[in-house]
């Protein structure tokens, strides 16, 4: 897609864009439902001091939960309509107003925890084990082992109100990352002039003209150092909050508290990082090759994405990238191929990208909806890849709320990018396996490594920034520019190693990344792809059981904790092994890549 043609939303053709009447058939719809949700929420109130018996529980728990999924139709919508153009008032209004009717139900429901919590322990025990709780067992078993971390009844109800305001932070980097923020164009090796933004940044990175590449790298930081103590202030907030909360609610750290919640122990983000050292080799092994491969004296960040090898990247057509998805998951079944048909014939997905509309890509759903999907598509293998990813999560999401009950449907984040990368593995080993040209095989190999680099290695580094930065604001160190900045630079010399030269913009990067307004969220990549490298393989050798296990794990939702439902699909992520085998493979990729390179398929 030319860079200088982005077009607006209503120029592109409705059949690209998703199909958002199944949650509500039109904006007016939504406003109608809207208003009649915010009458039900004061009726939640009644339950009020009478919650001290199984019977009463399950009845709040079933009122509960019905107005939850209702009141999460509602949210996804105004979400998916405000990701669409995030420049759109109306529909920043529709977002803001159910976030605050989400807090609002939140606030209503805030005395409920700390009645249930302040029985004795013999009665809690005698509620989980009764007849009434069986639906619910699993989510009130969560519940009390919450006991001790849990605020009195006017401090969650404070917590709660507090909740729209503490999210301001967020909102404040979301909307300038995607909203406010302009870059200046940018010139290629021919002088020709292109236009920047956050959609398309990667896509320039991954040029084959480093004169491109350069200067969309300069433009893109230069736009973020001019708002990057906002930028700090934003972080910092968010961060403080977090480190606040922990504190009030009696955790060692807000690490503690956010792994806490998923029952992951915090040694798991430990043995992660100690695991990404221990293969820290590796990495610089490949950022020395991939220098060599280029043929340059000096290899700098703009230099990362560069491809390998020379020559016309393949470009697809949607209905290619389509094809080929389907292609690359048929070892997971017929019965799975034909629901991602499906969901490529009913519109579950936002395809292409206008002005306005949020970058990056994601899956989105409710228990009763569609898991829609954005992607901003432009052609590459990237996008095709994409699709593949956010078709896993969205099968995922499908297969629970069709097998466990909307109380425990919901998978948690620690699994949550299994599926997506299992996708991508499938479509790369495709990819490679139906390949004959070893130029080409080189380009999907350092697609490959670029999926180690990007998901492990790299989101290891966020994760130990993320760790870093909480502490330093637990030690009561500052928080701002200056000093995030140095942090994330002494990371970068770590994992990149001495053949990368490091340029002053390469500082402020910690500046563009969403996920750390969701604390300790990224280590979860790194996670759920070393799992997916031992699960795609599993499936594709054909070992006993593989597949069903995989399967039975997708279906398992929220219904169990994360680490029981990853050993259903044969894995023990409490053992660093599971990171280490996958950094092995990555080492072995790196073999094929400098046996073809040194023959000189380049």
């Amino acid at each position: 897609m030319d860079n200088n043609l982005i077009k607006e939303r209503e120029e592109i053709d409705d059949s690209f864009k998703w199909d958002l009447t199944p949650l509500y058939e039109s904006d007016e719809a939504f406003e109608e439902a809207l208003a009649a949700m915010n009458s039900k929420l004061d009726h939640i109130l009644s339950f009020d001091s009478k919650l001290v018996d199984a019977k009463t529980i399950r009845e709040f728990y079933d009122e509960s939960t019905c107005l939850e999924q209702e009141l999460s139709n509602l949210y996804v919508y105004a979400s998916l309509r405000k990701s669409e153009d995030t420049r759109k008032e109306d529909a920043q209004s529709m977002y803001q107003r159910i976030y605050g009717s989400y807090v609002n139900f939140a606030a209503a429901l805030s005395f409920a925890d700390p009645q249930i919590l302040s029985l004795e322990q013999d009665k809690l025990d005698q509620i989980l084990n009764s007849a009434e709780m069986e639906p619910y067992k699993y989510q009130f078993s969560k519940l009390v082992r919450q006991k001790a971390h849990v605020l009195t009844e006017e401090g969650e109800k404070v917590l709660a109100m507090m909740a729209e305001a503490l999210a301001a932070p967020s909102e404040v980097a979301s909307n300038l990352m995607n909203a406010d923020m302009t870059f200046e164009n940018v010139k290629n090796s021919a002088g020709e002039e292109l236009a920047l933004s956050g959609a398309n940044y990667i896509l320039l990175q991954s040029s084959q003209d480093r004169t491109l590449r350069k200067n969309s790298f300069k433009a893109y930081y230069k736009a973020y150092k001019d708002h990057i103590n906002t930028f700090a202030a934003a972080y910092a907030g968010k961060v403080k909050a977090a480190v606040a909360e922990a504190k009030l609610r009696g955790y060692e750290s807000s690490l503690d508290m956010y792994t806490s919640l998923e029952n992951v122990p915090s040694t798991v983000y430990d043995s992660l990082i100690d695991a990404v050292h221990k293969c820290m080799p590796y990495m610089h092994r490949y950022v020395k090759l991939r220098k060599k491969i280029l043929g340059l004296d000096e290899l700098h960040y703009y230099d990362v994405y560069a491809p390998l090898v020379l020559g016309d990247e393949d470009k697809y057509s949607l209905e290619e990238a389509e094809e080929l998805v389907l292609a690359a998951v048929e070892p997971l079944g017929q019965s799975y191929v034909k629901q991602v048909k499906t969901g490529f014939e009913n519109r579950w997905m936002d395809v292409y990208p206008n002005k306005g509309k949020r970058s990056g890509a994601f899956s989105e759903g409710t228990y009763s909806s569609i898991p829609y999907v954005l992607t901003n598509f432009v052609g590459n293998l990237d996008s095709v890849s994409t699709i593949a990813h956010e078709f896993g999560h969205s099968m995922h999401t499908f297969i629970s709320n069709h097998k466990q009950e909307p109380q425990n449907a919901e998978y948690t984040i620690f699994v949550a990018e299994v599926a997506s990368t299992v996708n991508e593995n499938l479509l790369i080993e495709k990819l490679l396996a139906d390949c004959k040209d070893k130029k080409k095989e080189l380009f999907l190999l350092n697609h490959y490594l670029e999926g180690f680099k990007g998901t492990v290695y790299r989101q290891a580094m966020f994760a130990e920034f993320e760790q870093k930065a909480h502490q330093m604001a637990e030690s009561g160190q500052a928080l701002n520019a200056t000093s995030l900045s140095k942090l994330y630079r002494e990371l970068i010399e770590l994992y990149f190693g001495e053949e990368l030269i490091i340029d002053d913009e390469v500082d402020l990067e910690w500046a563009r990344i969403p996920h750390f307004y969701t604390p300790f969220y990224v280590y979860k990549y790194a996670t759920g792809y070393s799992s997916a490298v031992a699960i795609s393989e599993n499936i594709l050798k054909k070992k006993d059981n593989a597949l069903d296990a995989y399967l039975s794990f997708l279906s398992t939702g929220g219904s169990m904790d994360p680490l029981d439902e990853l050993k259903i699909a044969g894995l023990d992520l409490s053992d660093s092994k599971t990171v280490i085998r996958a950094l092995e493979k990555f080492d072995r990729v790196l073999d094929r890549v400098e046996e073809l390179s040194n023959e000189g398929c380049i």
